[in-house]
């Protein structure tokens, strides 16, 4: 079992920058991919960025390309997501999640490989 706790959601304006944390206890977190997915209000849940258990190959979605990056310390087992040049339409739940192992420079990209996920924390981008 994986617990995941999500921290540094908020309120902040268009261009601002936030940071997501992602801490996971239970089992070793280095033998894990980890993703961060949102969830906008009305749509469905979609991926925002993944990344292998090293941190060495990472994905991000086109929307979010060259704004949002991706990493991990594995040795405070915790994912980050750095968001940048923020956008109203940014505005959702964000989620981490975390999926078994699958290869090296595995980052999974479908909701259903992923076998634990957070609460959720809040993101709110104001025009």
């Amino acid at each position: 079992q994986v617990q995941l706790i999500e921290s540094g959601g908020g309120l902040v304006q268009a261009g601002g920058s936030l940071r997501l944390s992602c801490a996971a206890s239970g089992r070793t977190f280095s033998g894990y991919a980890m993703g961060w997915f949102r969830r906008a209000p009305g749509k469905e849940r979609e991926l925002v960025a993944s990344i292998n258990w090293s941190g060495s190959s990472t994905f991000h979605a086109d929307s979010v390309k060259g704004r949002f990056t991706i990493s991990r310390d594995n040795a405070k087992n915790t994912v980050y997501l750095q968001m940048n040049t923020l956008k109203p339409e940014d505005t959702a739940v964000y989620y981490c999640a975390a999926a078994r192992g699958n290869g090296y420079y595995y980052t999974p990209k479908a909701l259903g490989e992923y076998d634990y996920w957070g609460q959720g924390t809040q993101v709110t981008v104001s025009s």
